[in-house]
């Protein structure tokens, strides 16, 4: 079976990038992680990743001052030098500028903490508990240029506890997250969830 390179993007402390990479070890599943790459090279998802066998690469943004395009032609360069097909923004915490996200139009899938199109952007978990929710959950989306507006790949629900706090919501969240990621990676990978076309990617003037 050929299997897809995947390079996953990252900022923090990279969970569902380890969920991915876990996920990859199977034999039958369509992808392989390339490269797992961060903007900051101190991320603790960056030592995980490579304590899991994974090849990975700081691509520091703060060099770059306030040209983040410049940052993301640096980062697109790293991608492409590992062989990368295909992207996966695993709490990768920056905002892409139209180039990026043209770039690989129709070859990156983002993960949220929230069932869009509630909640988008930060702060999720605080949003979903002022609401007064039942549901909460994540969604895996393709990549657009309108802030987590793109076309969904997958959802999962959890339920909202009486008692619950941003961090017991959080981490019933993130374990929805491990779960769900891997399935819609393949998904988007192998073409059962069609990618959107070309409007639907750069229709938008901000990103995802």
């Amino acid at each position: 079976m050929s299997r897809r390179r995947v390079g996953v993007l990252l900022s923090g402390r990279g969970s569902d990038a380890l969920a991915l990479i876990e996920a990859a070890r199977a034999a039958d599943y369509p992808a392989e992680i390339a490269l797992v790459v961060s903007n900051n090279p101190a991320a603790p998802g960056l030592a995980k990743a490579a304590a899991a066998g994974a090849p990975v690469r700081a691509v520091d943004h703060r060099p770059f001052g306030k040209d983040r395009e410049a940052h993301e032609r640096a980062l697109d360069a790293a991608l492409r030098e590992a062989g990368v097909e295909f992207v996966a923004l695993a709490g990768y915490m920056r905002i892409f500028t139209p180039f990026f996200v043209r770039a690989w139009s129709g070859r990156m899938i983002n993960i949220h903490p929230s069932l869009l199109p509630l909640f988008p952007g930060l702060d999720t978990h605080r949003e979903a508990l002022a609401a007064g929710v039942k549901l909460h959950g994540c969604s895996v989306h393709w990549v657009v240029e309108g802030v987590d507006e793109g076309p969904l790949i997958g959802q999962a629900a959890v339920p909202v506890l009486p008692g619950d706090d941003e961090k017991t919501l959080a981490a019933r969240v993130l374990a929805a997250e491990h779960r769900l990621y891997p399935v819609c990676l393949a998904a988007a990978i192998t073409g059962a969830a069609a990618a959107p076309g070309a409007d639907a990617v750069l229709g938008n003037p901000s990103l995802a």
